[in-house]
Parts: C-alpha cells; sequence; structure tokens
C-alpha cells in the first residue's frame, strides 16, 4: 500500500522495516505487516492459524490497528529483541552490590529494547550511616547518576536511544534534591522523573499540615506539606519536570491488587507496573473508523471498533508466547498474568470529524463512549480465550471486585464469572508517536492535535535532505472533501487553543475507562500564573487522574516544535568572539585511551571574566596523527563556543554521547564509549573544578588498572596481549589490528 505521505515512508523505513544486512526483509508495508500477521498467529492452534493471519492482516491494513513500535520491527524477525515496550525493575536493594546487579538487569533491558522504570525510594538517604565501613551513605541520586551514564552508552536495539523513569516517594529525606535534580546542567537527562505523592501526603497538604520524611522506619525531619508542593511545582514550573504519579489511587485501583504492589511507572507513564512487570501495547486508529466524516451524519463505526478490539486482545495475548524478554524475572512475571496495554490513537481527529471540538462536553461524552466500546469488547475477548486457552495463571475470582470490573455491564460480568480472566490488566493509553505519523499523521493516542501543518525535513537516499510539508490527518481528510474551503476555527482548536482544564476533562473522561493509565500532556500558555498553574495538579487529583504531566515553554524547556515561521525582523547581531588575552592560566589532562599507543594531552585554558574563571579555549595534542585533523577541528568549534560565553556544560554532554562503532574503552574503571566522550569528561570535570574554585594545576586522567598491563576496550579485562600485529584479548575473544 501507499503511504500517506513521504514522511511516513521514511519512518517505516528506519524504524520498521526488516532490511536484514544480507539483503531480503521486508520490500513494502505490506510485507511489514504480512510479517507481523505470520508472527503473532504462530500461537494459534493449526487448524485456526491461518484465519486469524488474516483478521490480523485486515486489522493491520489501512492502519485500523497499530501495534507498538517493538512488534512491527521485531516480530518475526528472529531478532533477539523483545516485543514488550514497557518494563519496571525490580526492587532495588538498599545494598551496593545488589544496586549494580540491578544496573546490569536495566542494562540488558534498555539494549534489548524495552524502556524502564524504577523506584529509587528503597535507597538510603544521602548522609545515612552505611554500618560496617564507617561511611555516610551518597544517597539514592547519586545511584541515578550511575543509571544515567549507563543508558548513555546503550543504543537500544541498534536504533533508539534507551528510555528510563526514575521515581521517588514524596515522603524519602531525599525528596527534596530530586525535585530539583535536573535543574543542574546536563544531569539526568536519560531519565524522565516522577513524585510518587501519597493519599497522607494530600491530606496533609489540604490540612496545611507538617509532614515527615521518612526511611525504614525513622523520621529523619519535618516539612511544612504546602512547602515541599511549592518546591515541586517550582520546579515543573519552571522546567517541566519532576512529573506526579498518585500512587495510592493506583494501588487501589489496579485489578491485581490481590497479588502485586505497583512500584513505578514506565518512561512514559502509561503503565504503572510491580516489581518485573512488562506490558505489551498497542492502539486502535479511532480515525480510520468514522463514517461521513465532516457532515451530519458522521458517526464512528462501533461495530467494527468493538470487531477490532476482539482481534487486537487475542493478538497481542499471543505475542506474550511469542516474545523474548531480557531476563527471566520478567518473562515470569508477563506469564504469570498476561497483562496487555490496548489503547486508542487518532482520537483528535475522529472527534473533528464528528464535528466535536476538544475538551466541551460532547468531545467528553463520545470520548467516554468509544472508550466505553473498547473496555466492553476487551473483557469480553479476555473471558473468551480464558475460556479457551485457560486463565492466567494468577487469575482469582475477587478480581471481579476490583474497580474497573464492577463498573462493567452484567452481561459481562456474569462471562468473566463463568470463564475468567486470560489477561490480568487490558487497557493502556500510550503516546503513539511514530506509529500515528506511520498512519498518515494522526493525532497522537487521546492528545488534542499539536499543529494541523508544519515542515519536517525527510531524508533521501544519498544522504541529503528536503523539506516536506506534513499535515494532520483529520486537515488532510477535510482538504480532501472540502477542497479550498477554511475549516472552521471553532473546531480545529490545537494544544495551544485550549485551557488547562479542557486537557484535564478530556483525561480524566479518558482514565475512568481505562485500567492502567493514560500517557498526557498539560500543555500550558507560557504566560500562566503560578498559582493557576499550581492548581492543574489539585484539580487532576479531584477529577480522578493517575499522574499528570504538564508542558509549558519557557527558556529552559524551549520549544516542542515549530509551527511557522516567525514575521521577519531585523536579524540580531552575530555574537563576537572574546579578544583573547596574553597569558592564560589553565591545566592539561591525560588521557591513557586503551586504543592507541601515546596518551593524549587535553589543555584547558581559563579567562577571569570578574566573575570568577571560565574556559576559554582547549587544546588536544597527541603523538599519535591519526587523530590530528579532527581533533583539530574538534578544537576550534569548542574553543568557539566557550569564547561566546553562557552556560558550556552542554558541550560536555554532547561529547560525552558520541559512540564508537569499533568500540570504546575503560578509564578509571568506567567504560567511556569513545575518545571524543574521554574529551567530554575531561571537559566536565575541569568544569567541576572551576565550580569548587580549585587553583589551576597539572592534571592526569588515570587508567583504570595500576599493574601495567594494558586493559581490553571491550570487556575491561587484563588479558589483553599484542601479537601477530594485533591486540587480542583471552578473556573476550576482542581483536583489532594495531
Amino acid at each position: 500500500m501507499a503511504f500517506d505521505n513521504p514522511f511516513a515512508g521514511e519512518i517505516w523505513s528506519s524504524k520498521y522495516r526488516f532490511a536484514p544486512p544480507g539483503g531480503g526483509g521486508d520490500a513494502t508495508l505490506n510485507e511489514t505487516w504480512a510479517r507481523v500477521a505470520r508472527a503473532v498467529s504462530e500461537p494459534e492452534a493449526p487448524e485456526r492459524r491461518e484465519a486469524f493471519r488474516a483478521e490480523v492482516m485486515e486489522a493491520l491494513t489501512d492502519y485500523r490497528f497499530l501495534p507498538a513500535g517493538r512488534i512491527l520491527a521485531g516480530a518475526g524477525t528472529q531478532r533477539s529483541v523483545t516485543l514488550f515496550n514497557c518494563f519496571v525493575m525490580g526492587v532495588i536493594p538498599d545494598d551496593l552490590g545488589a544496586i549494580f546487579e540491578h544496573v546490569r538487569e536495566a542494562a540488558v533491558t534498555l539494549q534489548q529494547g524495552g524502556g524502564v522504570g524504577m523506584d529509587f525510594s528503597s535507597v538510603r538517604p544521602s548522609g545515612a550511616l552505611v554500618r560496617g565501613v564507617g561511611a555516610d551513605a551518597s544517597g539514592p541520586l547519586s545511584f541515578m547518576d550511575v543509571w544515567d551514564s549507563m543508558c548513555r552508552t546503550i543504543l537500544s536495539a541498534g536504533q533508539r536511544r534507551g528510555a528510563m523513569m526514575g521515581c521517588l516517594r514524596i515522603d524519602h529525606p531525599d525528596i527534596e534534591a530530586f525535585i530539583d535534580a535536573k535543574r543542574e546542567p546536563g544531569r539526568l537527562r536519560n531519565f524522565n522523573l516522577s513524585v510518587l505523592v501519597t493519599d497522607p501526603f494530600m491530606q496533609a497538604l489540604a490540612a496545611d499540615a507538617e509532614w515527615p520524611l521518612v526511611f525504614d522506619g525513622k523520621v529523619h525531619r519535618n516539612v511544612r506539606a504546602a512547602d515541599l508542593w511549592a518546591r515541586l511545582m517550582t520546579a515543573t514550573y519552571d522546567a517541566a519536570e519532576p512529573g506526579v504519579i498518585f500512587i495510592d489511587r493506583v494501588n487501589a485501583n489496579n485489578n491485581l491488587a490481590y497479588c502485586e504492589e505497583i512500584l513505578a511507572s514506565n518512561p512514559c507513564g502509561e503503565q504503572m507496573l510491580p516489581a518485573y512487570g512488562a506490558c505489551l501495547l498497542g492502539s486502535l486508529n479511532l480515525a480510520r473508523l468514522v463514517e461521513a466524516p465532516f457532515s451530519d451524519a458522521a458517526v464512528l463505526d462501533e461495530a467494527r471498533l468493538g470487531g477490532l478490539t476482539r482481534t487486537a486482545v487475542r493478538m497481542l495475548d499471543n505475542v506474550i508466547d511469542i516474545s523474548r524478554f531480557p531476563l527471566e524475572a520478567q518473562a515470569a512475571e508477563a506469564r504469570a498474568k498476561r497483562r496487555i496495554g490496548i489503547g486508542v490513537t487518532g482520537l483528535a481527529d475522529a472527534l473533528l470529524f464528528c464535528g466535536a471540538r476538544y475538551g466541551r462536553d460532547e468531545a467528553v461524552a463520545l470520548t467516554q463512549r468509544w472508550l466505553g466500546v473498547i473496555k466492553r469488547e476487551a473483557y469480553r475477548a479476555s473471558a473468551q480465550l480464558a475460556a479457551e486457552k485457560g486463565c492466567f495463571p494468577l487469575y482469582d475470582p475477587q478480581i471481579l471486585d476490583r474497580p474497573n470490573l464492577l463498573s462493567l455491564d452484567e452481561e459481562t460480568r456474569a462471562l468473566i464469572a463463568r470463564h475468567g480472566l486470560r489477561n490480568g490488566c487490558l487497557t493502556s493509553i500510550a503516546p503513539t508517536g511514530t506509529t500515528s505519523l506511520l498512519a498518515g499523521n494522526v493525532s497522537s493516542g487521546v492528545e488534542p492535535v499539536f499543529a494541523y501543518a508544519y515542515t519536517r525535513k525527510v531524508r533521501q537516499p544519498d544522504g541529503s535532505s528536503r523539506d516536506e510539508q506534513v499535515e494532520d490527518y483529520a486537515l488532510a481528510v477535510w482538504r480532501g472533501l472540502k477542497g479550498d474551503a477554511p475549516p472552521p476555527p471553532e473546531l480545529f482548536v490545537s494544544a495551544q487553543d485550549l485551557t488547562p482544564a479542557d486537557h484535564l476533562r478530556m483525561q480524566a473522561a479518558a482514565q475512568a475507562c481505562i485500567d492502567s493509565s493514560i500517557s498526557k500532556t498539560v500543555n500550558c500558555p507560557e504566560d500562566i500564573a503560578f498559582s493557576d498553574f499550581s492548581q492543574i495538579y489539585l484539580e487532576g487529583y479531584r477529577l480522578g487522574c493517575k499522574g499528570l504531566t504538564t508542558y509549558r515553554p519557557n527558556a529552559v524547556t524551549g520549544s516542542v516544535l515549530s509551527v511557522a515561521p516567525a514575521p521577519e525582523a531585523a536579524p540580531a547581531p552575530e555574537p563576537k568572539l572574546s579578544p583573547r588575552p596574553d597569558v592564560l592560566e589553565g591545566a592539561t589532562y591525560k588521557i591513557k585511551w586503551p586504543q592507541s599507543a601515546h596518551a593524549v594531552y587535553v589543555t584547558i585554558n581559563d579567562a577571569d571574566t570578574g566573575e570568577g574563571p571560565r574556559p576559554f579555549e582547549i587544546f588536544v595534542n597527541s603523538k599519535n596523527m591519526e587523530h590530528y585533523a579532527w581533533t583539530l577541528g574538534l578544537t576550534r568549534m569548542i574553543s568557539a563556543v566557550f569564547r561566546r560565553g553562557g552556560d558550556v556544560s552542554f558541550v560536555a554532554e554532547e561529547l560525552k554521547a558520541v559512540f564508537d562503532p569499533s568500540g570504546g574503552g575503560w578509564i578509571d574503571g568506567r567504560y567511556v564509549p569513545s575518545l571524543p566522550a574521554a574529551i567530554g569528561g575531561v571537559i566536565e570535570r575541569h568544569l567541576r573544578i572551576e565550580a569548587a574554585a580549585a587553583p589551576a594545576h597539572a592534571a592526569a586522567v588515570p587508567h583504570a588498572h595500576t599493574s601495567g598491563k594494558a586493559c581490553c576496550p571491550q570487556c575491561g579485562g587484563l588479558e589483553l596481549v599484542r601479537k601477530e600485529g594485533c591486540d587480542t584479548c583471552f578473556g573476550c575473544g576482542y581483536s583489532k589490528c594495531a
């Protein structure tokens, strides 16, 4: 089938097309659909397999059902990747060795393509006594830095950066430092952050009471609940993080509360999961199900929606059986509860087709009606699957007393009582991101349309790029039906036109029909008053939301997407480079790069700006002339950035994210993914020395090992030898010609 726009074709080619190095794979999008349909039909009985393959193929065609990206990219490829998008890792022990084992588990999960969430509340606070070694604990944030560094070195599933969610309870003694963590430039940039807010805290806030900060039963100190809330709101107002998860509400409404406790969320917030919890995702495209759009007869085909829901339940249930899992604990958890997350995309476009303005009463009513159909049919399909294939292993009839099931109609409840359920949880609304773009740029998840038309750069086969105008799916349909007639502005509202109250009403309406949670951002105007902003979270709590994320454009967060060019104005004056003084003081750092026979020396000179020293220029020197050209170009550009002034910490972060495909090396006991990353580490270290007002002096970056032996850049072991003109590691098999 043809793509609705060239950008959709690029999305398919770069993210979802199976194109093995030896040739073959998916030549067309239809072949991708066919590959996925074959794979998810394998668990069916032989006599039913072909019929279900055709059923899945029909659901995928015309983008009516969109499996999550991990399924599209991995199903039927035999790649060693997981088909699950969402994971929450295990409870982090308050023990150094066990903590680093959990870092390893997260790394393995990220490598196979899963996003991970962690609750760091089980780690003792900074300054707490570590018995037996006579030292003070460094606290959960110091270990989050370790996770952040690990994630930076993992290219998830060979295609994308890993994604992580870090959570901390509102009563943890380090909660204030956690709230403020992202105010430090460059820190925890591979994490989304959320505070786990409890019902007792919300009660203390309402009563203007003191709030105890507690660890392991010991009260470390008390703070005023209102002051802590103000601190959280200020950080979110300024930097869009941390978000908030109402963790007691999450657990109270969980279908599986009788056999698990929810710990944390996946990176985008739509899946709240227990230790080693995993969830599959897929979205029903409501925009493709509306008949006679933009007419008085416009209506969403609910019978078709119900049929697609039943197909999606069986399909995702089968994926549990064909997926790999990074860890055995994740496999055991997924198979014991068979949790899936069916959601929607294209909601805003479907509302447009039906003449309902996002956020208004009619839109709220239609949203609840459509999601009600999905909920009913999903539970009925799961009960029928249980009759055919058996209940999930931890099924207990008391699940019928859980809030999500109490609201079901009597016919559905009777069906469950008779057969049980195949799946412990069934619905969740994820951000659909690139799958929405693949489907012709339909509106994402339950979000409003962000922009009806904008320009994206589309990569060409020769490596160049060209600008491509991308339209929202609903606008494209309008133009196809109405020609040049202007779309009604009172209907075609975007995220920027809506009030925070509009966003909240839609999120709360959807949450009432969803088992797990919803990934949704409440967009706020830049000039919203802080007092009004703070009320968004209180109102969301009152409306029954499980979590909240807001976004306010400002100097810290920037703008997500440029919709239209600004009016022409006089060009801003070109920033001038500061003149170089005759004499500068600085420091020279030695990097012993394992893959080079000669050390690399990094010199950073500082200039006194009147407010203390700041970096002015950088030089990189080595006897190894292999590095000469790129280090010269790199240092000239970095020096120009230094001389323009402002916050330059981003330079270190950008360099530290550079990966060398031939392998990195171990420096000072830490794996560094490339020589540019090592230089970034030197810049970061120099900036910290400046911040501490340390005197400039010659310094060295020590090698990981002091035995005099070279270490392997791949495994870090001491079994690296030079023979026959090559460096060979007897520990892991690494080999590179010298």
